[in-house]
């Protein structure tokens, strides 16, 4: 087990109430934006499947303040996560499906404190603070959550990578029964990704357990997942199992299936297009009119200097 600290409220008591959607199908991205800047979200139609448990404890990270934020209905109703389905309403629509209780992540590879940890003992030694982040995905639209976690570099530090750890890989929860969208052969199941080891290690790097003082809802990723503030969300994977520290880099859900569109580094970068569209511009989801696309998102003072040297457009 990981090493353990006295709290008062254990995260195994924060257990979700019966979770419930009730909401009109939301229209994809200039249309959702115009709800969003008209202000008519409706909390009766659109809240989707949150608990409502706040999480103990949590103090205000560094990240993002002042930042606007994108609504917490537009954030858990308008969502990518194929395993609960392909369309944006899928998620919350089948959410309920989802076990995030009890829950393990394996820890494996090249580490030097390898084992099974039940989540609680998991996340139980670390300091939870709120993370404003831009999340940029890379169909062209963007929001800014304000996540709850710790930095993974925490978590990766307690068990020890060794000097053969390179990359770092993860995957999501494989249950057919619990997630309905692998009933269908859209991507290799189980979703993998992968960081290599100082992306992972960056001080930006995220596991995320909830949002907007939260637990994290279902089709946000519960009870447990990846947030890479400078790489599109697809990056940012979902309801993880399994961390293995590993030596060679390893092949990811996205660049397995379409390798010429989805690269490793999936680094957002305005400058190399999708394939199929400009990443050039995007619209925030609450906005009406789009705007650049910031290298990095934004975020190059933090993480450039790590591909100092690299041609981003060949690795994209």
């Amino acid at each position: 087990m990981l090493i353990k600290s006295e709290r008062d409220v254990r995260w195994s008591d924060v257990t979700p109430k019966k979770l419930y959607v009730r909401r009109r199908e939301f229209i994809r991205n200039a249309g959702l934006a115009l709800m969003g800047a008209a202000g008519v979200l409706s909390s009766a139609e659109a809240r989707a499947q949150g608990t409502g448990a706040k999480l103990p404890g949590v103090k205000k990270g560094g990240w993002g303040q002042g930042e606007m934020l994108t609504p917490y209905d537009a954030v858990t109703t308008y969502n990518n996560f194929y395993e609960l389905g392909t369309d944006k309403d899928d998620p919350s629509r089948n959410a309920a499906s989802l076990k995030p209780r009890p829950w393990t992540v394996s820890i494996e590879g090249h580490v030097a404190k390898a084992g099974k940890y039940a989540f609680d003992d998991l996340v139980k030694p670390y300091q939870l603070e709120e993370r404003i982040y831009r999340l940029r995905c890379v169909e062209g639209w963007s929001m800014v959550i304000p996540w709850v976690g710790f930095p993974l570099r925490d978590l990766l530090n307690q068990v020890g990578p060794t000097a053969k750890a390179k990359f770092v890989e993860f995957t999501t929860l494989m249950a057919p029964n619990q997630l309905p969208g692998q009933r269908r052969p859209v991507l290799d199941w189980p979703y993998t990704e992968g960081l290599r080891l100082d992306e992972a290690m960056n001080p930006l790097t995220l596991l995320a357990v909830g949002l907007y003082g939260e637990v994290l809802p279902n089709q946000n990723g519960a009870p447990i997942r990846l947030v890479v503030p400078w790489k599109y969300g697809f990056k940012s994977i979902k309801s993880i199992v399994r961390i293995k520290l590993v030596e060679r880099q390893p092949k990811t859900a996205w660049e397995t299936s379409q390798p010429s569109e989805y690269g490793f580094y999936s680094n957002v970068n305005p400058e190399v297009d999708h394939p199929r569209w400009s990443q050039a511009r995007e619209r925030r989801i609450g906005e009406f009119l789009k705007r650049p696309t910031l290298m990095f998102n934004g975020y190059g003072d933090q993480v450039a200097s790590m591909y100092t040297g690299m041609d981003l457009r060949r690795n994209f």
